[in-house]
Order: C-alpha cells, then sequence, then structure tokens
C-alpha cells in the first residue's frame, strides 16, 4: 500500500478488459491513477504520447493498449494489428525515454504487457522464456505477436543505452467478467459462453465450434493478472521478460464441456474441422513470476468460467440471464 500511495501511474487501455480491474487494484492501493482515452490520445501517435506523459508527469506507466482479437480477428487484421501494437510500443518507449532524461523522475518504470503469441508455434510445453526467439510463431497470429515481442527488445536497448527501467510481461490466455463478447474478435471462452448461452435461450440443437478440439490452452483469470502486474510493478527490474500464467493446461474440448456445464446448454456441439485450430499447445512455466516477485493465480478455471457466464448473463441482458 505504501509503494503505490499518491504514486501517478498512466495506465494505457486503462478502460479496457484487463486494465479495469488493474484501475481498480490501483485506486484501492491509493495511487493516482490517470487512464488516457483514445478520443482524446492516439497512441499511434508519438506527438499524443508526449502530450499525455508531459501533462501527467507518471512515475510509472502500464502499456496495456493493444489491437488484438481471437483467431478470424487476426486472420481478418494482420496489418492493422500489426502497425497499430508496433507504432504503440515504439512511440511510448521513445517518449518515455525522452520523458524520463527531462524530468529526471527517481523511480520512473515502465511496465509492457506483452502477449504469448511471441512464443515460436512449436515452443516445447510448458513455455519457457529461453524459448522465446527460437523459432516463427503460429502463423494466424504471426503479425501481432511479432509487434508485440518488438517491444522486448526496444525496451533490453533502451535499459542497456539508456537506463530506462522497462519490465516485459507475457500473460498467457486472459478470460473473465468484463471480456469482448463479440464474435468477430472474441477469444475461445468468451465465444463458446455467448454461442451456448444464445443458443439455450433459442432452444437450438447444436453449437458450432471452431477446430477439432485437440489442441491445449493455458487461461489466467483476468483479476489474478492484474494482481501479477501490480507485483511486478512493485519488486521486479530485471530485463528478461516474464511469464505470466496460472499452471494448468486444458483442451478446447474439455474446456467447451465445462462451458457447457457452466451454461446449462443441453445441446450438441459440432466441431468444425475446416477452421483453423492455432498453436497447437500453450501452457506457461510460471517458475520466474513465482521466484522473483512471488505471483501465483488463485482462481480456479471451473470457478472462474462461472463468474464470467454469471456477469455475461448479467450484462447482456439481450440473451437472457445465464444462469
Amino acid at each position: 500500500m505504501n509503494f503505490w500511495k499518491d504514486r501517478k501511474v498512466v495506465v494505457t487501455g486503462g478502460a479496457g478488459f484487463l486494465g479495469t480491474p488493474l484501475v481498480r487494484l490501483l485506486l484501492t492501493r491509493k495511487a493516482d491513477v490517470f487512464v488516457p482515452r483514445s478520443r482524446d490520445f492516439d497512441l499511434r501517435e508519438k506527438p499524443a504520447i508526449e502530450k499525455l506523459l508531459q501533462q501527467e508527469k507518471p512515475v510509472l506507466v502500464f502499456h496495456l493498449a493493444a489491437s488484438c482479437g481471437g483467431i478470424y480477428a487476426n486472420m481478418k487484421n494482420p496489418g492493422k494489428f500489426f502497425y497499430d501494437n508496433a507504432a504503440m510500443g515504439i512511440h511510448l518507449l521513445e517518449a518515455a525515454r525522452q520523458h524520463h532524461a527531462r524530468f529526471k523522475i527517481k523511480d520512473f518504470k515502465l511496465v509492457i504487457v506483452g502477449t504469448i503469441c511471441a512464443y515460436p508455434k512449436f515452443t516445447p510445453v510448458p513455455f519457457r522464456e529461453e524459448e522465446l526467439w527460437n523459432g516463427y510463431p503460429e502463423e494466424t497470429n504471426a503479425p501481432y505477436g511479432l509487434a508485440k515481442k518488438m517491444l522486448l527488445v526496444q525496451a533490453q536497448a533502451y535499459r542497456r543505452q539508456y537506463g530506462l527501467n522497462s519490465i516485459y510481461l507475457l500473460p498467457v490466455n486472459l478470460y473473465g467478467p468484463g471480456d469482448n463478447f463479440d464474435l468477430e474478435n472474441s477469444h475461445v471462452i468468451a465465444a463458446l459462453i455467448r454461442k451456448m448461452v444464445e443458443a439455450r435461450r433459442a432452444g437450438l440443437p447444436s453449437v458450432e465450434v471452431w477446430g477439432t478440439g485437440g489442441i491445449s490452452r493455458e487461461f489466467l483469470y483476468v483479476e489474478d493478472c492484474a494482481e501479477g502486474l501490480l507485483l511486478a510493478a512493485e519488486k521486479y527490474n530485471g530485463p528478461e521478460p516474464v511469464n505470466l500464467g496460472a499452471g494448468r493446461e486444458i483442451t478446447i474440448r474439455e474446456l467447451a464441456e465445462m462451458i457447457r456445464t457452466a451454461t446449462r446448454y443441453p445441446g450438441k456441439l459440432e466441431w468444425n474441422a475446416s477452421k483453423p485450430d492455432g498453436q497447437p499447445r500453450r501452457s506457461l512455466d510460471t517458475t520466474r513470476a513465482r521466484e522473483l516477485f512471488g505471483f501465483t493465480a488463485r482462481m480456479p478455471l471451473e470457478e472462474g468460467i462461472r463468474k464470467t457466464v454469471d456477469w455475461f448473463g448479467t450484462h447482456h441482458r439481450d440473451t437472457g440471464h445465464a444462469g
């Protein structure tokens, strides 16, 4: 609490899925938080970031803002996802370097949230941070993953040359209340919850699920991730990337059945194997996070999915309450 009290913090993407619980936690710790909105600060433009930092003079910046989505969104927007994410990160790091040098703010720090999509397509499981450069990312999300990965390179280069304290974190797939449930842009848990809730309400006999169901993923509850970001900001000051995960791998077929139970959907799941599966496996080695700043995820997957289903039912009333 003493670390955060009255500390000036800027959170890019602070109104988003991960940013909302992070800002809430910062406010409970009495931090002085500012969330830039895109209508006022287009973070793809360096002058907008310079204006933001000069106006707020933060001691700590969380960079969460991103253009991203699920497999369909990545396939539809590879150029946009690459440009938006690369431009935001590159301009922010350069502006932060100049900000730090100009105002000589003691203990200035930048916390960069990367993506698991930066890992090579065929990474040994569990993913260890040392494997990050041992191959090309999965093709459907490579432009997004590589754009975010370049921020690690830039952060490490700026640390060596300018002494800028930037840390780089790699959260696994996030889910939870407040997720994006738009079927064109959502990730797998949100998409399946929406499909099954709406199918149950409409009395539909089946729901289509992309892929074979045989691939595996790991999922981190969004509020656990927010806690991990705070711990890293407080305690970690190194150049190496750090995974944030939950420590449980599950196949998409098992996940779909878990969601079917949580949504009480009685129909069939129709697996469309003509659609891409994505990366074969994703599961993280979380040893560094535990040893460097004491992070361990708390939310069991079954309970987290129930909470997400309940949130969706409450906030998307046109589909009816899911519970």
